[in-house]
């Protein structure tokens, strides 16, 4: 199997920047793609959608998106993606076509799944996210939930965001979600991973029970690592905060997780808080 991390491509593509590229069914996923750009004041991106649903998510900055006759002006809420405020995102249904404006510097991430259904294309504010905080101890992040698996905005699309604390382990105890089965649905994932510092990396497992696929990675600001099935841990190195921004889509739009058995001990420790 190909390596499962993407680094960023920092491509000059006229007037906008693009650092990720993964299609559905052009990688080793088949059911969900992401985009990364990154904008400038005169840039401009357009897109018409075919077999495909996506979320723009404006991560950092400013930007313009119009869907048809609507457009969504001024969408942003983080001057630094590390404000871990929440921020807005406008959803594209199938058979939509968009574009991408910006009147100064921004980045936005593009979540893509692949669908044959028609929603309705629609503004996802900033004040529509749920924020949680989850985990204890050494293990704790802050989740800004965009298009839960709840939502009834997506026909298969989940989108969420995930920024964990120095010294601290995300995606854990480690977890996977590729069997469909009573307890556990199958979905895809992709991570598109920030670091507060430039230099900053984060440490990515993916792995079965099996080991037939085990690969541990060194991931960089704004590299992305692609999870076709698995457990796949985080683990942040201190000194250095981490953003990610999760895409899932299978063929049910419902997140059921199962734990890996040797480590879910870790849920019930009475000693930390």
């Amino acid at each position: 199997m190909a390596s499962l991390k993407r680094e960023c491509l920092n491509i000059e593509l006229g007037n906008y920047k693009l650092l990720q590229n993964i299609e559905p069914k052009k990688s080793i996923l088949n059911y969900i793609g992401l985009r990364a750009l990154e904008l400038n004041e005169k840039s401009e991106y357009k897109e018409s959608l075919e077999g495909m649903e996506a979320c723009v998510t404006v991560i950092c900055g400013k930007a313009n998106v119009k869907v048809g006759e609507n457009e969504y002006k001024d969408l942003g809420r983080r001057e630094n993606n590390f404000d871990r405020n929440p921020t807005d995102s406008v959803y594209v249904t199938n058979k939509d076509s968009y574009e991408i404006t910006s009147d100064s510097k921004a980045r936005v991430i593009i979540s893509y799944a692949v669908t044959d259904k028609v929603m309705k294309s629609q503004l996802i504010k900033a004040s529509d996210n749920t924020t949680e905080r989850r985990g204890k101890g050494m293990n704790k992040r802050l989740v800004n939930n965009i298009l839960p698996d709840s939502s009834d905005i997506s026909d298969k699309l989940i989108v969420v965001e995930v920024y964990t604390d120095e010294a601290n382990w995300s995606s854990y105890p480690p977890h996977k979600h590729d069997t469909a089965s009573e307890n556990e649905t199958f979905l895809e994932e992709i991570y598109y991973h920030e670091m507060d510092k430039e230099q900053g990396f984060v440490f990515q497992r993916v792995y079965t029970d099996d080991r037939v696929l085990d690969e541990t990675m060194s991931v960089y600001n704004k590299d992305a690592v692609m999870v076709p099935r698995g457990y796949h841990p985080v683990a942040v190195p201190y000194g250095y905060n981490s953003y990610y921004l999760n895409v899932m889509a299978g063929p049910n739009k419902e997140w059921k997780f199962h734990n890996e058995k040797d480590h879910e001990w870790i849920l019930d420790r009475k000693d930390v808080e």
